[in-house]
């Protein structure tokens, strides 16, 4: 992304010749190339995480992938088990954890309905319903089951948007504990769900655009390094950047506000579950699949351990709305 400055003669005057200078001829040195020259890359991404059965969603995008009848990036197919006529079952592990997320956040969310005075019931139910969407979108995107490309492509683009709205949720749920507005009114609920529509709408755009090139837009990033600036920034980058405003929010709530340390536990929980599932993603997973000739990587524990990590953030949630601690704000809640 950065390059070298190239030299250039100035008008008017000469360069020094190696005879002038008394210096030794010094042999050329490459220079270590810039992590922030791969910015943008997937290649890398997708060759690590499953190879043609990826279990990253972006890489259904691309044309190396099988949905778009590619030969892959060059690493460890993911191949799972074997299914009749030559079919397989690539990530039979990702689509049960992906199963079990759905009935737990169904529990969550019905518990979370019995909390009538809990602040941000409603927001918090929000939350897990992007999450239900993210797992069913998972069980169809990455999952590796036979399924039309077309379809899969579908549900990649889906899957990736409904991350990036669940997230931005997650992080106006950090918001709502200190009161700015009440929480559960319909300006409230109203606001969260409007701004995370246009994330949806508009990274669904991007993805589906890429997937199917119905304006041919953004084909430079389908072959190569795969290296799609804004897919990138808006599925990397932006929910890490919503992730880490919604735990330095919850930490000040917590510890300035209510003046209480135990619910930084299961904060603090969350958090490393979460970090412990991206080090399965995208450094453990390329080792798991070698070292299992293909049969799992490290997809199917990232899906479980953001599961648990969900787990954590609503029991950290429920932690801090018991009825006999203080919370900022006089407002009343909307719809209990």
């Amino acid at each position: 992304m950065f390059s070298a400055l190239e030299s250039a003669h100035r008008p008017g005057t000469s360069s020094i010749s190696a005879s002038q200078d008394d210096s030794p001829t010094r042999p050329p040195q490459s220079r270590p190339r810039s992590a922030m020259s791969k910015y943008g890359n997937f290649h890398d991404f997708c060759r690590d995480t499953g190879n043609l059965y990826s279990t990253l969603p972006v890489c259904n995008l691309f044309d190396q992938s099988r949905t778009r009848s590619g030969t892959g990036w060059g690493g460890c197919d993911l191949t799972g088990i074997p299914l009749s006529g030559e079919r397989r079952l690539a990530n039979l592990g990702s689509i049960i954890f992906a199963a079990i997320a759905i009935l737990a956040s169904a529990f969550l969310l019905w518990r979370s309905e019995r909390k009538k005075a809990a602040v941000g019931r409603r927001e918090m139910q929000l939350f897990l319903l992007g999450y239900i969407i993210i797992s069913i979108c998972e069980i169809f995107s990455i999952g590796g089951f036979p399924l039309d490309s077309a379809v899969r492509r579908g549900f990649s683009a889906a899957h990736i948007a409904a991350i990036v709205a669940t997230l931005w949720v997650l992080m106006l749920n950090g918001i709502v504990g200190f009161q700015l507005l009440d929480d559960g009114t319909p300006v409230s609920i109203g606001l969260m769900v409007g701004s995370a529509a246009i994330f949806f709408i508009g990274t669904g755009y991007i993805a589906l655009d890429t997937g199917f090139s119905f304006t041919g837009y953004w084909d430079s990033t389908l072959t190569g390094n795969n290296r799609a600036y804004a897919l990138y920034t808006l599925y990397q980058l932006v929910p890490l950047v919503f992730l880490v405003v919604f735990f330095l929010l919850e930490t000040f709530l917590v510890l300035r506000v209510l003046g209480e340390r135990k619910p930084m536990i299961y904060l603090a929980g969350a958090a490393l579950l979460f970090a412990v599932a991206q080090i399965f993603q995208y450094v453990a997973s390329v080792h798991i699949c070698q070292g299992t000739d293909g049969k799992i990587n490290g997809g199917m524990f990232e899906t479980l351990f953001t599961l648990l990590s969900v787990v954590m953030v609503w029991i950290f949630w429920s932690s801090i709305t018991e009825d006999d601690w203080p919370m900022p704000g006089v407002g009343g809640s909307g719809y209990a």
